[in-house]
């Protein structure tokens, strides 16, 4: 297949371009600079010139190609919804391009969509639209296109790791640096699901040639991680003093991130890995945490 792949040069992309080249597919990598490009070609993807902030430039990527994976997202989390928003108006360009055709577009979510508010580890079956978490907006326009007959599929995302990211434990660590103390909310008992990159990109190729349409899969390696625990090695590797914050206290503290902070986002990825035959074999969270760079 000829894959159109938005975020092909981002922390997840770029680790999926090699897997689908690996697999004999040719890849077609969104790029909005000439080093992204270059980049691209370096690794024997295709060149498409493009923006998340002009979506209609998307729309041609998405027609000259046989599946699209749609990785690309505005991380900075401190316009968290106006970029939820961005990305579901890109949601709708790319679902517009492949209307009244049978090519799969798999677009990316959280697991956090799979709550079900019952204390239990969110699901792949779970999703409900009045989920207060702005990225719902990326599944509702994902659904809308499902509706219309377009073979979506979903891939719902922890925090994604190695010993360089680690999603939103990556600005919880700078905002440490910054505070001079590792903070976490009561007794720190909330808990995040996590995988490995490597792992997520293998995950992205199964859904592509193994997936079906409609369905939910999510790429969770540990079902919950404590924010103590995660505290504890980031306080190690930074030499700074853990502190209990009161829910109150957190906003002050943490401003964006305060939104985050104090969810127990666990969640489960057995019915992912029992369909696509997905087995998660890089290290774990904390591994990785206990090797970032201090300097």
């Amino acid at each position: 297949m000829r894959v159109f792949l938005t975020g092909a040069t981002g922390f997840i992309g770029s680790r999926i371009v090699p897997e689908l080249i690996a697999a004999g597919h040719q890849v077609l990598g969104l790029a909005r600079s000439d080093t992204s490009a270059r980049a691209l070609q370096a690794m024997g993807a295709g060149v498409y010139r493009g923006t998340l902030d002009q979506p209609e430039t998307l729309r041609d990527g998405a027609a000259q190609s046989d599946a699209v994976i749609h990785t690309a997202f505005d991380h900075d989390f401190s316009h968290f919804a106006a970029n939820c928003e961005k990305d579901r108006q890109v949601i709708r360009v790319l679902g517009d391009a492949l209307k009244g055709s049978h090519r799969p577009l798999l677009i990316t979510s959280g697991t956090a969509m799979g709550e079900r508010g019952n204390g239990q580890p969110a699901t792949e079956d779970g999703f409900s639209a009045d989920l207060t978490n702005p990225r719902v907006l990326s599944e509702l326009e994902g659904d809308k296109w499902l509706d219309e007959g377009v073979d979506v599929r979903f891939v719902r995302l922890p925090q994604v790791h190695d010993t360089v990211r680690q999603g939103l434990i990556t600005p919880y660590i700078e905002i440490a640096r910054q505070k001079g103390i590792v903070a976490y909310i009561g007794a720190g008992n909330n808990r995040w699901p996590a995988a490995h990159v490597t792992d997520v990109a293998t995950l992205y190729v199964l859904a592509l040639t193994r997936g079906e349409k409609g369905k939910r899969y999510h790429a969770v390696a540990q079902e919950g991680i404590a924010m103590r625990e995660i505290a504890q090695i980031v306080s190690e590797r930074l030499g700074l003093p853990q502190v209990s914050l009161t829910a109150s206290q957190s906003p002050a503290h943490f401003g964006w991130f305060a939104f985050f902070a104090d969810k127990d986002l666990t969640a489960s990825g057995a019915w992912t890995r029992l369909q696509l035959g997905w087995t998660p074999t890089g290290p774990g969270l904390l591994e990785d945490l206990g090797k970032i760079n201090i300097e």
